[in-house]
């Protein structure tokens, strides 16, 4: 059986998950917590093999909680489970010690391999977190490859408007070639492969224009 204390600031929710594992013959929910300092206490006295918490909760948050409760005890094993999927709250999470990620929206089935996973050991993420986590490490890879310059800036702006390169010469009183050559330059400087993907770089707004 694995034991598992769940902290949560919304009863309802909490009421729900209780509700979903109360006749589960394998996982079982021991204590639960309104807060981050309610949840340390009961982690203190309930020695669970698995810890869900919120992140943004009243007087002591999920990461700081974490914190605390992997300093003390490390063999017990944390689960996030939040609404937010920004990977800074994943590695705020991660570096206070958490095993695994799961989002609110994900469904209760999803709940329950994160915590088979995590009692074992292992990390368990969402899937939509772990999208935004390789799309946030892309992101880093391709501005560390090149800063660009004011003009090129200023060209992939107007890139992002949807304009083509001899609007854009018009628009920048420059000639076409020197836009075609500045496209060159920025698809070679952010290691990408084509106009298709300067232009998906541009939309997306990976940069300050």
């Amino acid at each position: 059986m694995i034991k598992v204390v769940f902290a949560e600031d919304h009863q309802a929710l909490i009421d729900g998950v209780q509700s979903f594992f109360e006749s589960n013959e394998e996982i079982q929910i021991i204590g639960t917590a309104n807060n981050g300092e309610e949840l340390v206490e009961l982690v203190k006295k309930l020695k669970p093999d698995v810890v869900i918490t919120d992140i943004r909760m009243p007087i002591l948050d999920g990461i700081a909680a974490t914190a605390q409760i992997k300093k003390k005890y490390p063999k017990i094993n944390v689960l996030a489970f939040s609404m937010f999927d920004q990977p800074k709250a994943v590695n705020q999470m991660l570096k206070a010690g958490a095993h695994g990620y799961i989002l609110k929206n994900s469904g209760l089935k999803i709940m329950k391999e994160a915590i088979r996973a995590v009692a074992k050991g292992k990390k368990y993420f969402d899937p939509n977190v772990i999208l935004n986590l390789e799309k946030d490490k892309k992101n880093k890879k391709i501005q560390k490859k090149g800063v660009l310059s004011r003009r090129e800036k200023q060209i992939m702006g107007l890139i992002a408007e949807g304009k083509k390169s001899i609007e854009i010469s018009e628009a920048l009183f420059i000639t076409k070639f020197t836009v075609d050559t500045h496209r060159k330059n920025m698809i070679r400087k952010l290691g990408l492969a084509s106009n298709t993907d300067l232009m998906k770089i541009a939309v997306e707004k990976k940069y300050e224009f």
